[in-house]
C-alpha cells in the first residue's frame, strides 16, 4: 500500500506540476505577438433575440492568418462599466428640441454602471455642459436646444478628435452617442482628412461612436448632395469605429425613441474581446474579421485595430 501511496502522490505532484508549466507557459504570448483589446457587440440577424455567444465561438482573422483569442468576457454586472458621451451638433436645427424628451428618457433610463456626460459641438471644439456622473437626472438636465448656428463652417470631426484628446484613459467602455447632420462645412466632399483623423483617434482610444441624423439649420438642410456627403461620412465613423448611424431616409428621424431603444439594447449586449495580433517594428493599425458561426449571431466591432510596435 506504501508503495501505490507513494507511486500515487508522485503521479499527482507531476500532474500538478505539468499544469503548472502549462499555466506559465499560456500566460507568455507567442513571440512577436502583443495582446490587443476592443469591444465586440453581438445582434441578432434576424429578430429580437439575441444568441449567447462563448469564447470557443468566436474567430479572429488578419488577412488570411487566424489570431489566438485569450478573453473573451461579457459586459455586464461587475463589468458593465461604460462611460457614454452624449454630444449635439449646435449647427442641428433648432427642431432638435422635440427630440429631447426622448433623449432625456434614455439618459434616465441607463443602468447605475454608466456614467454620463453631455456636451455641444460648435467651432470645431465640444462645449461640455455636464461632465461624467453617475445622476442621469442631473445629466440630462444638461441637454437644451441647439442653436441651430456656430458650428455650420466648422467640422464635427475636428471637434471628435478634439473631445477623444481630452478624455482620460478608462478601464470602462467608452462610447460617442451624436446628434449631428454629419454635415462638414470645411471639407463637405468624398475626401475628408478630418473624418480619417478622427477614425483613427477613436480607433487607437478604442471609443466607439454611434449617431442620429439630423437637420442642419439654416440654407445647409436643403443641399441634397451636402445631405448626402454627411450622411456618408457619419456611416463610415460607425462603422469603422464598432457603432452604428441611424436614419431615416434623407430626414431627420419623427422620433429618436426606436433608435435609442436599438442603442440601448446593443449596450446590454456586448463583451470584451481580447487576441494576440502579431507586432511589428513600428505601432500601426491593422484590419481585422471578427466571425462566429453560432446560429443568427452577428459580430459588430471596428474594422481596424490600433496594434502597438513589438517589444
Amino acid at each position: 500500500m506504501r508503495i501505490h501511496s507513494a507511486r500515487l502522490r508522485a503521479v499527482i505532484f507531476a500532474v500538478i506540476a505539468l499544469g503548472g508549466a502549462a499555466f506559465s507557459l499560456q500566460k507568455e504570448p507567442p513571440s512577436g505577438t502583443v495582446p490587443v483589446s476592443i469591444i465586440v457587440s453581438v445582434e441578432a440577424r434576424h429578430g429580437k433575440d439575441v444568441p449567447t455567444v462563448y469564447r470557443e465561438d468566436v474567430r479572429v482573422f488578419h488577412d488570411h492568418d487566424r489570431l489566438q483569442v485569450t478573453g473573451w468576457v461579457p459586459l455586464q454586472a461587475e463589468q458593465a462599466g461604460l462611460e457614454l458621451f452624449m454630444l449635439i451638433d449646435d449647427a442641428s436645427d433648432t427642431s432638435v428640441g422635440g427630440q429631447l424628451d426622448d433623449l432625456k428618457k434614455f439618459i434616465i433610463g441607463q443602468p447605475a454602471s454608466a456614467a454620463i456626460a453631455v456636451g455641444y459641438i460648435r467651432n470645431g471644439t465640444v462645449f461640455i455642459t455636464q461632465n461624467f456622473t453617475g445622476d442621469h437626472a442631473l445629466a440630462a438636465k444638461a441637454l437644451r436646444i441647439p442653436t441651430g448656428s456656430g458650428g455650420a463652417i466648422a467640422s464635427p470631426y475636428l471637434a471628435i478628435t478634439d473631445l477623444i484628446e481630452r478624455w482620460p484613459a478608462s478601464p470602462h467602455r467608452r462610447m460617442i452617442f451624436m446628434v449631428s447632420s454629419g454635415i462638414d462645412g470645411l471639407q463637405p466632399g468624398p475626401n475628408n482628412s478630418y473624418l480619417d483623423q478622427a477614425i483613427s483617434k477613436a480607433q487607437r482610444a478604442g471609443v466607439q461612436i454611434y449617431s442620429i441624423y439630423a437637420h442642419p439649420g439654416g440654407h445647409l438642410g436643403h443641399s441634397y448632395w451636402r445631405i448626402n456627403w454627411g450622411q456618408n461620412n457619419l456611416s463610415q465613423l460607425a462603422d469603422e469605429t464598432g457603432g452604428d448611424a441611424y436614419f431615416q431616409g434623407l430626414e431627420m428621424p419623427i422620433s429618436f425613441g426606436p433608435y435609442l431603444d436599438q442603442f440601448a439594447s446593443r449596450l446590454q449586449h456586448q463583451y470584451r474581446l481580447t487576441f494576440l495580433a502579431r507586432a511589428r517594428r513600428e505601432r500601426d493599425y491593422q484590419h481585422i474579421r471578427v466571425e462566429t458561426e453560432v446560429t443568427n449571431a452577428e459580430l459588430v466591432t471596428a474594422e481596424r485595430v490600433y496594434v502597438p510596435a513589438a517589444k
